[in-house]
């Protein structure tokens, strides 16, 4: 029983909660119970703070007996991914040149919405070094592993958020996305992963890596990413880049459906190798969005290749992120990531404006695409899970991580909301993740897609064998 109470939604908790026939305490306590099980398989975690997090659960408690719950989500616990600023952690960015002992007094906007909201925090989340790679390993704290296939990698760079939603460590995690860092990890281990419009949900500091770099929910269903999104997406006058406030119920308009919606079905965004049976997958889950009423075209939006203008802004603003870093700590990092800073130091001024060029005609051309198209499917990724502690798939060598996930930075340079969700698995029995790809500021739009998929289908109820 205690881990079927870690597999309830969000919004089942609260419901519990508001009824009394569940407190915060018994769940808390029955995740902190299968997080000490399971997580030493999975490195989901690399703190758990269980006398805060009974703390924070005790005090949601008394405010559901006094009938005054913060938010629809007071009471389900959540966790902050360890590149992401929280008041007395450490925030370690999975690298060992981070002091640990300095002093932790800020928390970020997404990290004070949820304690705010009266959301339980568990933890800290691995991450690669930095959030460099769309693996999570690092020289910190080692490889965290699949649910799923415990010899695959969950994704990244947000692949602990991934890995404890997918092994029901924790219903609701926040994770960043500067090229598919939500949607990667979300795809690679069955659970649903949004990427907001940029500036949606504040962020502060700013990332290193510029405004490609988005915060978002990592959830078991649509609903619950809804939920927190409310909720992240709070005004935080920190961050100059943010949406002005709208005062938007993100669950308003999960039942409306999709019939009529004219949907674009881009197989390859006209670039990409996919695998078969990811390939499959993916356009069986577009015969359900047929099925459900949207009108289905496949065609190819006309950004050509972007990796070159992707590459170039990720390789500066990991050199922006390190150029300052001490010589001593430099022999400490993951090699891969060294390799990427030396990679940006080589960048000159005339190629970074190119890119920025090369930049803006793509999300024009995406601004312009979806005056015709309500929205955007593809795969989220061009691969299944594939072997832990590697860059890549063997078969395709020594190709840097945008080589095997084509179909998230391009929406990371346009700024977009995508959202990734479950459609099945291989024969493997890895999961696969169909992208519903959004106009700018349409959050709403890609959650109401994403929902009524999940409403004709069950992958994202299955449970992985860990």
């Amino acid at each position: 029983m205690s881990d079927d109470i870690c597999y309830l939604s969000a919004a089942a908790m609260a419901e519990a909660y508001a009824k009394g026939t569940l407190s915060p305490v018994e769940v808390t306590r029955a995740l902190l119970v299968r997080i000490g099980r399971v997580n030493p398989k999975v490195n989901a975690y690399n703190l758990v703070d269980e006398e805060a997090a009974l703390r924070d659960a005790e005090a949601s408690l008394a405010r559901y007996r006094a009938g005054q719950p913060l938010s629809p989500i007071d009471g389900v616990p959540a966790s902050i991914k360890d590149i992401i600023l929280t008041k007395g952690w450490p925030t370690l960015r999975g690298s060992k040149s981070v002091d640990a002992s300095q002093p932790w007094n800020d928390d970020a906007p997404a990290t004070a919405r949820l304690r705010e909201a009266g959301c339980v925090l568990l933890g800290k989340t691995t991450t690669p070094e930095f959030g460099w790679k769309g693996v999570t390993d690092s020289p910190l704290t080692g490889i965290t592993r699949n649910p799923w296939n415990l010899d695959t990698t969950p994704g990244g760079s947000s692949g602990g958020a991934s890995a404890q939603v997918a092994a029901g460590l924790g219903p609701l995690a926040i994770g960043t996305d500067g090229g598919g860092s939500i949607r990667i990890p979300a795809g690679f281990a069955g659970i649903t992963g949004l990427k907001p419009s940029f500036g949606r949900v504040p962020a502060w500091p700013l990332s290193p890596f510029g405004t490609v770099a988005h915060l978002g929910p990592m959830t078991r269903s649509v609903e619950d990413a809804a939920l927190m999104l409310r909720e992240l997406a709070r005004p935080d006058a920190r961050d100059w880049f943010s949406l002005p406030w709208e005062d938007v119920d993100y669950t308003a308009k999960l039942s409306a459906g999709i019939k009529g919606l004219k949907i674009a079905y881009s197989p390859t965004l006209g670039f990409a190798r996919v695998d078969v049976e990811v390939a499959a997958r993916v356009k069986e889950a577009v015969r359900v969005l047929a099925d459900l009423g949207a009108i289905i075209e496949e065609v190819d939006p006309d950004i050509g290749d972007p990796t070159d203008c992707f590459h170039t802004h990720w390789w500066t603003g990991a050199y922006n992120a390190l150029k300052a870093l001490p010589e001593k700590h430099f022999a400490d990092l993951d090699p891969g990531l060294q390799e990427t800073f030396r990679r940006g130091s080589a960048i000159g001024m005339a190629q970074y404006l190119d890119a920025v060029a090369a930049r803006g005609k793509l999300g024009a051309t995406m601004r312009a695409f979806h005056e015709t198209y309500a929205l955007l499917v593809t795969p989220s990724l061009a691969v299944p899970a594939f072997e832990a502690g590697r860059l890549a798939p063997k078969a395709m060598g020594d190709a840097y991580w945008t080589a095997w996930t084509p179909f998230t930075y391009p929406f990371n340079l346009s700024q977009q909301p995508a959202l990734s969700v479950p459609c099945g698995f291989t024969s493997g029995g890895l999961p696969v993740g169909l992208q519903f790809v959004g106009p700018m500021h349409r959050d709403d739009l890609v959650l109401q897609a994403g929902a009524a998929y999940q409403a004709a289908t069950d992958w994202h109820n299955k449970r992985p064998p860990v």
